[in-house]
């Protein structure tokens, strides 16, 4: 077996540990578990920190298992928060839990001696009442040992709820069910879990009379200060339906010097001796992004398919390198909107555009905006070859219009390198 500390520690994700968590790793095949809230119908990036950890260990020989909280999600975990969070109704939290259990299974080995399993914490919890939760569980932790705790903490000035202050306990409850009855001995999660998951260790020793251990991550700051899987238009989810392969490509892509090469450690799947050689070659060509460009290329046909990726890279070259006629009219609407997002729209009607004679007329034309300011300009721009649409060069000024529309609606006009215009035809 590898060693899992020692892998996550050369790729800078151990942030905590307890003492003697290697001896029991070095010992046996061990069993260990992160929870996932099912707050959303899609992880998020964010989560793909502990998606990794998970993915790590079940690669060092152990055994990986999700737990997917059916129970916690309807109390509401304050680590981290601020405000006490809305809690879902059943059906809603019944349909997260299917969607979050699909996308764990896209990363995770569910088969083998070490096969990953996803657990739901509803499972154990549906048949205990209130009465025998606090006299079997709460007994055993004290009022003073909770409050000591920084979710707590933190909140005691704006205040919190009961249900809140109580999740420590049903969190440390999880990791002891799981201890007794799935031999589980650690639990693994992000910094901000550490007062929880040691709640569960603290409940082993003195319920169950046994041993737990805790390893933590750090929680990802970007360079720039902004928070690590947020845009201006929010997450960055893993259900493409949410964020498109294309926009999911761009973050990678987008990433800083100063961030990507602790990305690559923490979100590759390739060796030590791969991504050094990586950042090796990165720092001697900046501009060429090979960092960025490797992991967004990974990461992306991980997450959504190699398919996929294809789409992402050629949607990508259409403003930022070479592209085809060909490669425009494979993207979708959806993804075609994305890519042209920001760049001047151009409507017009489909009666004025069957009326124009020419490519000039079009370019120059236009009731609410145009790609040139007059026919001269357009002329002599087209003749000097700087001008096209659809990927396709205009050769003379008075071409006729040709053009198959994208999407049945649309034309993408360029004039020189860096200037992109976005004629839409409207059927009205």
């Amino acid at each position: 077996m590898k060693d899992f500390v020692a892998e996550l520690t050369w790729r800078g994700m151990i942030h905590d540990k307890m003492p003697h968590v290697e001896d029991q790793l070095n010992k046996e095949i061990t069993n260990a578990y992160i929870g996932f809230d099912p707050t959303a119908d899609s992880l998020h990036i964010g989560n793909l920190v502990q998606i990794m950890t998970l993915v790590h260990l079940q690669k060092c020989g152990h055994k990986p298992f999700a737990l997917v909280g059916g129970a916690t999600g309807m109390v509401g975990d304050p680590s981290g928060k601020s405000t006490e969070r809305n809690l879902l109704d059943e059906t809603t939290l019944n349909h997260n839990l299917k969607c979050v259990s699909a996308q764990l299974e896209k990363f995770l080995d569910f088969s083998g001696t070490n096969g990953a399993e996803v657990v739901n914490n509803y499972d154990w919890f549906k048949d205990i009442n209130f009465l025998e939760f606090i006299r079997d569980v709460g007994k055993h932790i004290s009022i003073n040992y909770m409050l000591a705790k920084d979710s707590v903490k933190n909140r005691l000035e704006t205040g919190m709820s009961f249900t809140e202050f109580c999740y420590q306990l049903v969190q440390g409850y999880d990791f002891y069910w799981l201890w007794k009855n799935k031999n589980i001995k650690i639990q693994l999660g992000g910094s901000d879990q550490w007062g929880n998951i040691v709640t569960g260790t603290e409940l082993i020793r003195r319920k169950g009379q046994g041993e737990a251990f805790a390893i933590t991550t750090p929680l990802i700051t970007k360079a720039d200060g902004t928070k690590f899987g947020k845009t201006e238009g929010g997450n960055i989810w893993l259900d493409p339906q949410k964020t498109s392969p294309y926009k999911f490509y761009q973050y990678w892509i987008n990433s800083s010097d100063e961030d990507i090469e602790n990305y690559i450690k923490i979100f590759s799947l390739k060796s030590r001796e791969e991504i050094s050689q990586l950042i090796e070659e990165h720092r001697e060509n900046k501009h060429l992004r090979l960092l960025q460009n490797t992991l967004a290329a990974e990461i992306t046909e991980r997450v959504h398919s190699k398919a996929d990726l294809a789409i992402a890279v050629k949607a990508s070259a259409i403003l930022f390198g070479k592209s085809t006629t060909e490669d425009l009219s494979a993207l979708d609407e959806h993804t075609l909107l994305q890519v042209m997002e920001g760049i001047p729209l151009i409507n017009i009607s489909l009666a004025a555009y069957k009326k124009i004679q020419s490519v000039t007329d079009l370019l120059s034309e236009s009731t609410n905006g145009s790609v040139f300011g007059s026919k001269g300009e357009a002329r002599r721009m087209i003749q000097g070859g700087g001008v096209s649409i659809n990927k396709q060069k205009i050769e003379g000024p008075d071409d006729e219009i040709t053009f198959e529309l994208l999407q049945n609606k649309y034309l993408l006009a360029q004039k020189g390198k860096k200037n992109y215009y976005l004629i839409v035809i409207q059927n009205n």
